[in-house]
């Protein structure tokens, strides 16, 4: 399947500076942004309500094609527009860099450099900025020096607009023609010193050699290189600097049905999901990233016994109350559209053994640079404890299902992996004095797992204790290590699940009824999950088959959101999606070495 036959897609690019991101349609409209921070409210959300949301694009005629890619190794996105004669294109880009002093350059603010190529493109600018997510009005006005929005509500929230091209032009959307190269930057802040076109073409440099320099620690591979290039930069366009938070995706409330009610806003930082991405990245080289999530986790654990929520705010809010906002017709009329989320009361026992793993893996990869070990140390004697005192219970599990406690498979699995990983930091650090004490423990979680989670009649590990109900998650039990990838039961289950929850090479992530109905679309980490397992029981070739099948999925760019419909293959969730984007790492690498019969272009098609 041709990726330019998916209509409707998620043809967005994200560009960001780890403060806030924007999303870029394909031919060039800026339909998602919130400033000043990820989880703001929106200065343009088009995406989320095509009428009155608001947008910043270009309008071409139908002379123009308009195409789209990311300049080599950075996160600065160029479309480009052209009729053969008449050529132009747009850099978009967040400004990052190193100033002198270590201390990084991320404003709150975006770059549209126009660069200027042939002939005599002309083009309308739609300047529609609709703040506090298109709540009451925003009035438009043109000074001196800027374009200036202004929000009625109660917070009187403002929007800048520096650019050398006419502003009334600008604002009244009348044909512009360009001779040369010209640019605007939006921003929240009223800049101090008057912003030109040298100023922001040496922002772009400076923004395109960080971006470059970081691409430079990045591990290169023989095959799916620009798959994982662009995952790994994807992920670090979704970590906050300011606290370390990584955040599950850069949206709110993109369906994973279109017409359907589960839309949630993924703005904030599951321990789950930053954990993995950590793991990851930790793997991939990359210190800062994780030194800086350790640092987020240090600071929300003062006292040694404390629990965990599963999710915080990215500035370690603790409380997200979820409310909707029914004013916004939603994606594709996908409503309710909703900020908050009411799912970090929940509890979700797998989180310790989640958080215990990447703790463990980033003191095996950097033991000799690794800092704040003592509290690191406190840390896992903390989950351990809370463990001990907790993992008999049921839970809400991986999939929070809001209604109803289980005892969940993977809940118990990760239960276990918290101890495991636990008892490897202990070794690792010569700490001797609890090993004999959690070794027991260790010892008690996997036989009741053993007991229960298996079941003969279905010949696999099902989704909770006393079920027949399958459910993708339980695939990780080989990766956390408590069951061997060639053991007859974890190879059954891989087969069990392959009959009940594949469909055309893509996952359900359970076919449980669930708090609303039953799910219609597939869980896209969990086709990654599937095709790691197929690897590790044997079927090589299989797994790099359906790989190669799921990577045509991904939009124009690479990018992957959280779900995929089952049959037009189109995205859906909220986009991008770290989960979707780890997974893939993961699963690449482990693919890397493995050949097919076929030959495979592994590289974007731009």
């Amino acid at each position: 399947m041709n990726k330019e036959e998916l209509t409707n897609n998620l043809h967005y690019g994200i560009i960001g500076n780890c403060r806030s991101a924007a999303l870029v349609s394909k031919t060039g409209s800026i339909d998602w942004c919130c400033l000043p921070k990820f989880d703001a409210p929106s200065v343009f959300a088009k995406l989320l309500d095509e009428n009155i949301g608001g947008s910043f694009g270009f309008e071409v005629d139908d002379s123009y094609t308009i195409k789209q890619a990311y300049t080599d190794d950075t996160a600065i996105l160029v479309t480009t527009f052209s009729n053969g004669l008449d050529m132009f294109e747009v850099h978009d880009f967040m400004p990052r860099y190193r100033k002198n002093g270590g201390v990084y350059h991320s404003p709150p603010e975006v770059i549209r450099y126009i660069k200027y190529i042939s002939g005599r493109p002309s083009f309308k600018i739609i300047y529609d900025p609709k703040l506090e997510y298109a709540k009451g009005s925003t009035a438009t006005f043109i000074k001196n020096d800027f374009i200036v929005s202004i929000n009625d509500e109660e917070t009187y929230d403002t929007l800048f607009l520096y650019t050398d091209l006419n502003k009334e032009s600008v604002v009244n959307g009348d044909t512009i023609e360009l001779t040369e190269n010209k640019f605007a930057l939006f921003g929240y802040n009223e800049k101090l010193f008057l912003p030109t076109l040298k100023t922001s073409y040496i922002e772009y440099e400076r923004t395109k050699v960080y971006w470059l320099d970081w691409m430079e620690r990045t591990p290169t591979y023989n095959r799916y290189n620009d798959y994982i290039a662009r995952s790994a930069m994807t992920l670090k366009l979704l970590s906050y600097d300011k606290t370390g938070a990584v955040l599950a995706a850069a949206t709110t409330s993109l369906p994973e049905t279109i017409g359907e009610v589960r839309n949630w806003d993924y703005r904030f930082c599951w321990i789950r999901d930053a954990s993995m991405v950590i793991k990851v990245m930790s793997q991939l080289g990359h210190k800062n990233i994780a030194r800086r999530y350790l640092k987020f986790i240090i600071d929300l654990i003062p006292d040694k016994d404390e629990e965990l929520q599963i999710m915080y705010g990215i500035n370690r809010e603790k409380k997200l109350t979820e409310e909707s906002l029914g004013h916004l017709s939603g994606y594709k009329g996908s409503k309710p559209v909703r900020v908050g989320n009411a799912a970090y009361k929940q509890k979700q026992n797998d989180i310790y053994g989640i958080l215990m793993d990447v703790i463990h893996q980033l003191i095996v990869n950097f033991k000799n640079d690794i800092e704040n070990g003592e509290e690191l140390w406190s840390i896992t004697k903390g989950i351990v404890w809370v463990v001990s005192k907790h993992w008999e219970e049921p839970d809400k599990g991986i999939w929070e299902f809001r209604e109803g406690d289980q005892h969940f498979t993977f809940s118990k699995v990760l239960c276990w992996t918290a101890v495991d990983k636990a008892l490897k930091v202990a070794r690792i650090l010569g700490k001797t004095s609890k090993i004999a004490r959690w070794e027991l423990l260790e010892e008690a979680i996997r036989e009741d797992i053993m007991a229960n989670a298996w079941n003969p009649k279905v010949q696999a590990f099902t989704q909770a204790y006393n079920s027949e109900d399958l459910d993708a998650s339980v695939l990780l039990m080989e990766s956390y290590g408590f069951i061997d990838a060639k053991h007859p039961k974890f190879v059954s289950t891989v087969k069990a699940i392959e009959r009940d929850l594949c469909f055309e090479g893509l996952l359900y992530r359970y076919k449980t009824q669930d708090d609303f109905g039953l799910p219609s679309s597939s869980f896209t980490i969990c086709t990654f999950w599937f095709i790691n397992s197929l690897y590790k029981i044997g079927e090589e070739k299989k797994a790099a088959k359906l790989f190669d099948q799921l990577l045509k999925y991904s939009n124009h760019l690479g990018l992957f959101s959280e779900d995929i419909d089952f049959k037009s293959k189109r995205l859906l969730g909220n986009f991008p999606q770290a989960y979707s984007h780890l997974a893939l790492i993961e699963t690449a690498i482990n693919l890397s070495n493995v050949t097919v019969e076929e030959k495979v272009k592994h590289t974007l098609d731009n």
